[in-house]
């Protein structure tokens, strides 16, 4: 399976991808956690130019194209071998994060956006993505909780650029039949479950199928 986790800065998808991953292995599956931008040894080092924060004064479409080319080498270089070789990949973001920052949150056109997500990614689709929805508000009060010298160049962006950000993300679910919206604001353990009862929905209906 492919599975992918969305959300806006600080809803905690790091840490469902982590126990989604210790789950899964401990049902016997063979399992790959991904980063994006990253997971290669090209695309970790488009993922250093694009969140320095050094880099203030990029180009929305510069943003976009870098996002997609790390993407595009990601799809060919590690996903499409591990599911081909039966194994189950699970990515912290995906294309839908370009549709709902670089698109909804900069501004860039959705055609546009749609068809460079279709050059990178082609026909490698997720079979679910799990959107852990929270409020702007409650993201700024956890990034005040982090160091600032730690934040990134996308982190470090406004209540208003994130408000864009989860509309195009709620815009996506409410379109996308393979997105679970999740309450984000839950305790962990009680995201984790609500999780695996989906997957377990999603698995035994393919099986019937």
């Amino acid at each position: 399976m492919f599975i992918t986790f969305e959300g806006i800065d600080f809803s905690g998808k790091s840490t469902q991808v982590e126990l989604l991953w210790q789950y899964l292995l401990k049902q016997g599956k063979k399992v790959e956690i991904i980063r994006e931008p990253g997971g290669t040894e090209i695309s970790e080092i488009v993922r250093t130019i694009l969140l320095d924060k050094n880099h203030n004064k990029m180009l929305m479409e510069t943003e976009i194209f870098l996002f997609s080319a790390s993407r595009a080498q990601l799809v060919r270089e590690k996903i499409r071998p591990y599911l081909n070789d039966g194994i189950y990949v699970i990515l912290d973001r995906f294309h839908d994060s370009t549709t709902a920052y670089q698109g909804f949150g900069r501004g860039i056109p959705l055609d546009s956006v749609n068809h460079i997500n279709k050059l990178a990614i082609g026909e490698t689709i997720p079979d679910i993505t799990f959107f852990l929805d929270i409020p702007v508000k409650e993201a700024d009060n956890r990034k005040k909780m982090q160091n600032p010298d730690e934040l990134d160049r996308i982190e470090v962006s406004g209540s208003e650029f994130y408000e864009k950000v989860r509309n195009g993300y709620l815009h996506l679910a409410k379109n996308e039949s393979r997105f679970r919206i999740l309450d984000g604001t839950l305790k962990k353990e009680d995201v984790h479950k609500k999780i695996i009862d989906e997957l377990v929905r999603f698995e035994d209906k393919e099986i019937a199928c």
